[in-house]
């Protein structure tokens, strides 16, 4: 295996478990982050068990920093074979108090509720701006490396939010829903020069960016926790090692005639109608 993986959004829980999980199995992994601490992290420990990796400081909504990774990756590891497209995530600013609207929202004049007449725009271009465009750059920068060469791909994280959306956040929702229509055009775009794409669409994972909102703090689920189990058919939570297999999958020659499918990992949630 002399292959390099670039994962962007490498730093966090379910980027971190992908890439020590690829370099267990010999990949040259480049572990991105917005910071540089939390990459090195990553890195030092996949090297520590008998790895291959690097962490790099990069911001995917900034095209000359990007190409500064690629350079420091290039003269590291050599050339990306596979792109991972892990950064994403919300904000509150695009995010409503309530899942529903009531007239009497109108009124309330609590401190922070938001109704969707008070999503801020800022918010919501953040919001799309990380997810979207924080793939489509890494994207533009990293597939250079792949034209003419065999075996690539790229995997972006889509979201159950994308096949339906979720109450209280449209931003994230609106924004995963572009990536998942991105990962399909992109994969019909690059199948004449051998790059496959596709996506992963996680379902429901305890990290530390929804913690708080899925649990209470002595550990019992929150309404909108219970809500979530109610609907997934296994009734937990996915663990980050859950998306190791489907990941592996799509980087190796096993799906070498799959491009631009998004893949559910969400213990059935997508295939409940709730009766």
């Amino acid at each position: 295996m002399n292959k390099t993986i670039v994962i962007t959004g490498a730093g966090g829980v379910l980027g971190g478990t992908l890439a020590r999980a690829l370099a267990k199995e010999g990949y040259k992994i480049a572990v991105i982050d917005l910071k540089k601490e939390a990459a090195d992290n990553i890195a030092n420990e996949i090297n520590s068990s008998g790895g291959n990796a690097i962490g790099v400081e990069a911001n995917v909504l900034e095209k000359e920093s990007l190409e500064s990774a690629k350079r420091i990756i290039n003269n590291s590891l050599g050339s990306c074979d596979i792109l991972i497209n892990g950064a994403g995530g919300n904000h509150p600013l695009g995010t409503t108090s309530n899942p529903y609207f009531q007239e009497s929202d109108l009124a309330n004049s609590t401190s922070g509720f938001k109704t969707f007449f008070d999503l801020d725009p800022a918010g919501i271009k953040f919001v799309f701006d990380l997810n979207f465009i924080g793939t489509l750059l890494p994207t533009q920068i990293f597939a250079k490396d792949m034209i003419g060469k065999k075996g690539c791909s790229i995997i972006n994280i889509s979201s159950m939010n994308a096949f339906t959306p979720l109450t209280k956040i449209p931003a994230y929702s609106g924004a995963k829903a572009a990536v998942s229509n991105f990962t399909q055009w992109l994969a019909v775009h690059f199948s004449k020069v051998g790059i496959r794409v596709n996506a992963l669409a996680p379902g429901f994972f305890l990290t530390d960016q929804n913690r708080t909102l899925l649990t209470n703090s002595d550990g019992s689920l929150t309404q909108r926790g219970n809500q979530i189990i109610e609907q997934t058919p296994m009734g937990k939570f996915g663990e980050p090692d859950d998306l190791i297999g489907t990941t592996l999958w799509l980087c190796s020659e096993g799906s070498n005639f799959v491009t631009g499918i998004v893949v559910p990992i969400d213990g059935g949630f997508s295939a409940y109608s709730g009766v």
